[in-house]
């Protein structure tokens, strides 16, 4: 995962579809009831990245705890070379079943950030293996989460290419390869630029967003797109327009505020959920980043009640 940006950068011109419009993101802090429990009717995941260190103390009784709280499917983070953080995976998905919990999705970055004609053979070898792996435990996700160099138009191009292969690669073994954004992916960038151009800073002119060109350069029969709905918002683009205009790309969604869901007040998730239910969208993963005078556990919780709570949460 990339280390995370200012969350209040540009706050002010975020995109009214991302935003709150009324009681759906005020519903968990004007203090709607504390659901502990699960409810079965409803069905949402966790991003166990949103965790960190806490998890670790005991992954056995945490993965229990995660499924006591309401979530029913989980995504991983951590991988290297068939463990997650130094779990065995084929262990971490006993543990998950115990704990009443499905692996879905994991997220995996190759060690190379910078994408070259060159080195395009050993990404595709990391991913082989990594697929291989994530194969064993049953996965149907496997997310690059990281952006790699793309400071113009023709590192964009060979990014596609890229994610094409590793798609053909994880579709051969029976899985789907996807893409997770944050917000620098609504940079901009022109054909041969030296830097991409990102919010107010004003772009040339023909400049295209990056987000827009893995959208479009990418084969949609090998790639499809994990959107984190915060980070989008935090970009200045809505995430509604994106779900509504490519119902068949985007394919899971994170669910993610500033801190504990709905705490914030600027995340429209009434809208976006609809439009994601609309658009037949089945996966979705709470992920939230450090919390302050709570724990992780605690915060991973205020987030399942807030969403066991929200009657638009199917």
């Amino acid at each position: 995962m990339t280390n995370r940006r200012d969350f209040l950068r540009n706050a002010s011109l975020l995109a009214a579809g991302g935003l709150l419009s009324g009681k759906a993101g005020s519903m968990h802090a004007a203090g709607s009831p504390v659901v502990s429990e699960r409810k079965a009717a409803k069905s949402f995941g966790l991003q166990i990245y949103s965790l960190a260190r806490e998890l670790y103390e005991d992954v056995p009784g945490g993965l229990k705890k995660i499924g006591r709280m309401g979530y029913s499917t989980i995504e991983l983070a951590g991988y290297g070379d068939g463990k997650i953080n130094n779990v065995d995976m084929l262990e971490f998905k006993k543990m998950s079943e115990d704990g009443g919990l499905k692996i879905v999705s994991s997220h995996v970055n190759p060690p190379i950030g910078e994408y070259t004609a060159d080195n395009k053979a050993k990404i595709a070898e990391f991913w082989k293996k990594a697929v291989d792996d994530h194969a064993k435990i049953g996965v149907k996700y496997i997310v690059q989460p990281g952006q790699p160099s793309t400071r113009n138009t023709e590192e964009v191009a060979r990014v596609c290419e890229v994610f094409n292969e590793a798609g053909q690669i994880a579709k051969a073994a029976g899985l789907q390869f996807g893409y997770h954004n944050h917000d620098l992916e609504y940079a901009r960038v022109v054909p041969g630029g030296s830097q991409s151009t990102f919010g107010r800073q004003g772009s040339p002119r023909g400049a295209k967003v990056i987000y827009d060109l893995f959208l479009s350069d990418t084969d949609p029969s090998l790639v499809v797109f994990q959107m984190d709905v915060y980070w989008t918002v935090m970009g200045q683009f809505d995430p509604l327009e994106y779900l509504k205009k490519y119902p068949d790309r985007i394919r899971l969604l994170h669910i993610k505020d500033r801190a504990v869901l709905g705490q914030s007040g600027m995340m429209n998730f009434e809208n976006i959920f609809k439009q994601a239910y609309a658009n037949g969208i089945t996966d979705f993963f709470v992920e939230l980043e450090g919390v302050r005078d709570i724990t992780q556990f605690d915060g991973v919780k205020g987030c399942a009640d807030y969403l066991l709570a929200a009657p638009f949460v199917k």
